[in-house]
C-alpha cells in the first residue's frame, strides 16, 4: 500500500482543501477552558472537532479527497479502512455525492460508531467488519481495491487527507487574537499531525506542536526513533481512534521534516480520567482518542500565560464503554485494587476482614467466593475502592499482619487485564 512518491504538503494545499470542504465543514468552535487554564496556569482552549456533522475531524480529510475524484473514479466507487471516525466521514461524503463505497472496520469497532457509519452512508455504503485491529481492516481494504479497481480513500496515508485535516490549524489561527504557543494533537496514523504541523510550521513558526499517542500504540514515536515507519508487534485497542500499528509513509515523511513537532505518550488510564473530567466539568462527550490532548497536559511544564490549544478530535463514544472507562480511571488514580484472599471457612471471617483490614471510608466493589469442598480455607476475589490512594500501604500492612493469606493482583498482569 505504501506510495512510491511522497508529495510535499503545503499551505496552498490546506487553503485549497478549506475551500473544497467549506460547504460541509463549517468552522468548529474554539472554546476557552477555565478549569484547565486554572490547573495549568496557561490559557487553554479546546478545538471542538467533536461538533462536526460526523462528530470528528475526519470529515475534513475524507471530503477533501472525494471532492477531487474524477467522474470515472466516482463511477468505480470507493473503498476505505477505518477504526470508525474516518469511515463516518467517507460514508457522509458517499451519500452527499452519490458514490458507492465499501468500508472496512475492525470487528472491535464500538457499536455506536458502526451504527453512525450506516446512518451517514445509508444505501450508498456497505460496512464490512474484519480482524481485531485497524491494520487488519486496512489489509482487507487494499485487497478489495486490487480486486475491483475501486479508489482508496486513505484515512491518513494520502497528502489530500492530511491537507483536509490541516484545515484545523487554519481555523484556530483565525479564531485566536494571536498565534498559540502550543497545540496538542492526538496521533494515530499521523495524517492530522502532518496537516496541522505543515501548516503551522510556515504560517506560525513560533507555535510548537505536541503529538500525543496512547502508551499502547505509540507508532509515530517508534517511526521517528527508527528513522522510518515500523510495524509495532501489537497495540492496545482501547484508544480505538489511534490504535494503529504503523503510521503512514506520507505523514511520517512530513512530520520527520518539521522541527517544531515533539511527541509524547499517555497511559490509557490517564485518558479515561481525562474523558470523565471533560464530561463532568465541560459536558463534553469525548471518545478516548479525543481526550489524549487533555490527558497530556497533566505532565507538561507549561509557563504561566502560555496559550495552549488541545484538539478534541471526536465525540463518537459508545455509552456501554463507560463502566470500563471508570474502572481504568480508578486504577490509574490508585483507587481500585484487587486481591485474592484465602478466607477460613468459618462464621465471622468476612466480618473480621471488614473490621480489621478495611478503612472506614473504603468500599468492597467485588467479592466472589465459592465453597467448592470441605477444605478449611477458600479463596475469594476481592475488589477494593479507596477514597484516597495513599491509604493503600495501610491496607497492605493490615493484610500482612492478619492471619489471612493474601495475594495482590498487580496492574498490568494478564489476570488484572481480565478483570477490567
Amino acid at each position: 500500500m505504501a506510495p512510491t512518491r511522497l508529495p510535499a504538503l503545503s499551505v496552498a494545499d490546506v487553503d485549497a482543501a478549506a475551500e473544497r470542504i467549506s460547504a460541509v465543514v463549517p468552522p468548529t468552535p474554539l472554546e476557552y477552558c477555565e478549569r484547565l487554564s486554572e490547573l495549568t496556569g496557561a490559557d487553554v482552549y479546546l478545538k471542538r472537532e467533536d461538533l462536526t456533522r460526523v462528530r470528528s475531524y475526519k470529515l475534513r480529510g475524507a471530503y477533501n479527497v472525494m471532492a477531487q475524484l474524477s467522474p470515472r473514479e466516482r463511477e468505480a466507487g470507493v473503498v476505505t479502512a477505518s477504526a470508525g471516525n474516518h469511515a463516518q466521514g467517507v460514508a457522509y461524503a458517499c451519500r452527499a455525492m452519490g458514490v458507492a463505497g465499501r468500508i472496512y472496520v475492525p470487528a472491535r469497532t464500538p457499536k455506536q460508531k458502526r451504527d453512525r457509519i450506516r446512518a451517514h452512508g445509508g444505501a450508498f455504503v456497505e460496512l464490512i467488519a474484519v480482524g481485531d485491529t485497524f491494520d487488519a481492516a486496512a489489509e482487507a481494504a487494499a485487497d478489495d481495491v486490487a480486486r475491483t479497481g475501486a479508489t482508496m480513500v486513505a484515512p491518513f496515508d494520502d497528502a489530500r487527507t492530511a491537507a483536509g485535516q490541516g484545515t484545523i490549524a487554519r481555523e484556530l489561527l483565525a479564531q485566536l487574537p494571536s498565534a498559540p504557543d502550543l497545540v496538542l494533537v492526538p496521533v494515530g496514523g499521523g495524517g492530522c499531525l502532518a496537516g496541522i504541523g505543515a501548516y503551522l510550521q510556515t504560517t506560525s513558526p513560533c507555535t510548537s506542536i505536541l503529538g500525543v499517542e496512547p502508551a499502547g500504540a505509540a507508532s509515530m514515536a517508534a517511526a521517528l526513533a527508527a528513522g522510518g515507519p515500523v510495524t509495532l508487534p501489537d497495540v492496545d485497542p482501547f484508544v480505538d481512534g489511534t490504535a494503529v500499528k504503523r503510521v503512514g509513509d506520507i505523514p511520517y515523511a512530513v512530520v520527520s521534516r518539521l522541527d517544531r513537532i515533539t511527541m509524547t505518550r499517555v497511559d490509557e488510564g490517564a485518558v479515561c480520567t481525562a474523558m470523565l473530567d471533560l464530561y463532568q466539568n465541560e459536558g463534553i462527550i469525548a471518545e478516548p482518542a479525543a481526550a489524549l490532548s487533555v490527558a497530556a497536559l497533566a505532565g507538561l511544564p507549561i509557563a504561566p500565560g502560555t496559550t495552549v490549544v488541545c484538539v478534541i478530535s471526536g465525540g463518537n463514544n459508545d455509552v456501554s464503554r463507560y463502566n470500563e472507562v471508570i474502572e481504568r480511571s480508578l486504577v490509574h488514580r490508585g483507587l481500585k485494587h484487587y486481591f485474592l484472599v484465602d478466607f477460613p471457612q468459618q462464621p465471622g471471617a468476612l466480618r473480621r476482614f471488614l473490621d480489621q483490614v478495611l478503612g472506614p471510608d473504603d468500599d468492597i466493589t467485588m467479592f466472589e467466593y465459592i465453597k467448592r469442598n470441605n477444605r478449611e480455607f477458600g479463596a475469594a476475589l476481592v475488589g477494593i475502592e479507596l477514597q484516597e490512594a495513599d491509604t493503600l500501604p495501610l491496607i497492605v500492612a493490615r493484610l500482612d499482619a492478619s492471619p489471612l493469606e493474601v495475594q495482590r493482583i498487580a496492574p498490568g498482569t494478564p489476570e488484572f487485564r481480565y478483570l477490567i
